[in-house]
C-alpha cells in the first residue's frame, strides 16, 4: 500500500475523531443553553415573587403568611444559586470539549497536510518515472531506427 493510502486511512480517522468531538461539543453548547435558560426562568421567578412579597408587605400581612413568603423566597434563592452552579459546571465542560475539538482540528488539518504533501511527491516521482520510462522508449525506437 502507497504511503499517501495509508496516511488517508489515518486522515479519515482524524476526521472522525474532529466530527465527535464537534458533536460533543454541540451537545456541551446545548446544555449551556438549556440551563442559562432555565437559570433565567428561575430570576423571573425569584423576581416576580420578591414583587409580590413586597406588595402584600406593604399591604400588611399576618406573621404565618410573611414566614411562609419567606421560606419560599430562600428556597428560590437556593434553587438559583443551585441553578448558577449547574450553569458554571456546564460552560466549563464546554470549554473542555471545545479544547479538545481545537485539538482534534489541528490533527486533522497537519494530517490533511501531510497527506497532500505525500500525494505530490508521489505525484512527481510517477511523472519522472513515467518520463524515464518514455525517453527509454525514445531511446530505444531511435536506435531501432539507426540499425
Amino acid at each position: 500500500m502507497r504511503a499517501s493510502k495509508q496516511l488517508e486511512l489515518v486522515q479519515r480517522v482524524m476526521d472522525e475523531q474532529e466530527r465527535r468531538r464537534a458533536e460533543g461539543l454541540a451537545a456541551r453548547e446545548r446544555r449551556v443553553a438549556e440551563s442559562e435558560a432555565k437559570l433565567a426562568e428561575l430570576e423571573r421567578y425569584h423576581s416576580s415573587y420578591s414583587s409580590e412579597f413586597a406588595r402584600n408587605a406593604e399591604r400588611g400581612m399576618n406573621g404565618a403568611r410573611l414566614r411562609e413568603f419567606q421560606s419560599f423566597l430562600l428556597r428560590l434563592a437556593e434553587a438559583l444559586r443551585q441553578q448558577i452552579e449547574v450553569v458554571d459546571r456546564a460552560k466549563a465542560e464546554r470549554d473542555t470539549e471545545l479544547a479538545g475539538w481545537r485539538k482534534a482540528a489541528q490533527r486533522s488539518e497537519m494530517v490533511d497536510h501531510v497527506v497532500k504533501r505525500r500525494k505530490a511527491v508521489e505525484r512527481r516521482g510517477a511523472e519522472r518515472q513515467e518520463q524515464r520510462e518514455s525517453d527509454e522508449r525514445s531511446l530505444r525506437k531511435h536506435r531501432h531506427h539507426e540499425q
